[in-house]
């Protein structure tokens, strides 16, 4: 009886284990399921955010796909036709040239602006239809961008000293037809054309043709005349007409042409294709001067350090009718000249305009403001806050050694990289 007791109780025993081992297990498994559980939750939101990301750049591409296809028809779109109009016939036909020779008849898109469709406007024409679907901005001014154009310079008289007869002459010949020119009218005689201002580099010829405009309100519009030299034939003769033709525009305005020797030098019976090419932007030139009907608001100013080789043609009345020399400054000039250029330097008291006036004889305007912004230059050098004698004399120094070394260089035929 106790070895079957003993049996049984062994078995129970055995039993329990099982059943403990087995809860164990249970457990075990279950942590298992809840890592398992997470760690699949735990993908699901991450493959949910990389759908999310990957629908936007989805989005992102078929925008970006959209936008490489219309700019691919764009492409492919067939290129318009240039023409200009001729005659506006009636509210929806018009006359146009086109670039290509021939004139068309064609229809005009009703969403254009009816004010910019007059004859002479650019307009661009669908190659199939020739209808108008642009109106293009002014040829000229796509061509004028080597000029200088102020609506109202900042130079007045007051910023230009020893050119006091200069400056009356070029009163009388510009500034009178365009503010009193019923004076003329009166007296009975047609105002000068243009005027010429000769002499050499730096005495302020352009200051003066500033001046006058800021006096008249008028639009200044300054040209080097080499600009004037293009490549193709007829270039530049078209380039002279359309500035006159934005003078027109704009008047009253001043027209100012710098260096007016790179096409108006005289002709020779020898020349290249090239110097043909500047002979016929001198001939545009001088029947743009000669023809230019009823100028009124428009004065015309030339400007030139090489009067000698001027061809003769140019120089007669009627083209330009006054000549004004603006020579180098004399001793009254250049103290004038210095006051304007020192009114607002710092200067010690033993400072001496006097003494400087008589140290820069020979130099030209634009030398002496070279030499007050070079005796500012040394004293911010050496920190102090006021220029002294030294300091201008220092300045005049160099500057007059930097024009010997130029001249150096020109004679010895040295070309500056």
């Amino acid at each position: 009886m106790d070895e079957f007791d003993d049996l049984e109780n062994s078995s129970k025993e055995q039993l329990i284990e099982k059943v403990e081992s087995l809860r164990d297990e249970v457990n075990f498994l279950r942590e298992e399921k809840s890592k398992a559980k997470s760690n699949l939750m735990w993908k699901v939101r991450k493959l949910e955010k990389d759908k999310v990301l990957i629908e936007n750049e989805k989005i992102r591409l078929e925008r970006e796909t959209k936008s490489l296809r219309s700019e691919v028809e764009r492409f492919r779109s067939p290129p318009l036709v240039l023409a200009t109009i001729t005659e506006v016939l009636d509210e929806n036909r018009m006359t146009v040239k086109s670039s290509t020779g021939p004139s068309f008849l064609v229809n005009y898109s009703k969403f254009l602006d009816e004010k910019l469709l007059v004859p002479g406007s650019r307009v661009a024409l669908n190659q199939q239809t020739f209808g108008i679907v642009e109106v293009l901005p002014s040829e000229k001014d796509a061509n004028v961008s080597g000029m200088e154009i102020e609506t109202k310079p900042d130079v007045t008289y007051e910023n230009i000293g020893g050119l006091e007869e200069q400056i009356i002459e070029v009163k009388e010949t510009v500034e009178l037809p365009l503010k009193e020119p019923e004076l003329f009218e009166k007296i009975g005689i047609d105002p000068p054309k243009g005027i010429l201002l000769y002499g050499p580099p730096g005495t302020g010829k352009t200051l003066l043709a500033k001046a006058v405009a800021n006096e008249t309100n008028a639009t200044f519009i300054k040209i080097v005349a080499s600009e004037f030299v293009k490549k193709y034939i007829g270039e530049g003769a078209r380039l002279v007409r359309e500035v006159f033709e934005l003078a027109k525009e704009k008047a009253p305005a001043i027209i100012f042409i710098d260096e007016l020797d790179a096409v108006a030098a005289k002709r020779l019976k020898s020349s290249t294709s090239g110097d043909r090419e500047v002979q016929r932007t001198l001939m545009q030139l001088l029947a743009e001067l000669d023809g230019f009907e009823s100028r009124g608001d428009i004065g015309i100013i030339g400007a030139t350090n090489r009067p000698d080789i001027l061809d003769p043609a140019l120089l007669r009345p009627g083209r330009f009718d006054r000549f004004i020399e603006v020579p180098l400054p004399n001793d009254e000039g250049r103290r004038e000249i210095l006051k304007i250029h020192t009114k607002r330097m710092a200067l010690d008291e033993e400072a001496d305009i006097n003494l400087l006036c008589d140290l820069t004889d020979g130099l030209s305007g634009a030398d002496l403001k070279a030499v007050c912004t070079e005796a500012g230059m040394f004293a911010i050098r050496e920190k102090r806050d006021k220029v002294t004698v030294a300091d201008f004399m220092d300045a005049v120094d160099k500057v007059v050694d930097s024009e010997h070394d130029e001249e150096f260089k020109k004679e010895a035929g040295i070309m500056f990289g």
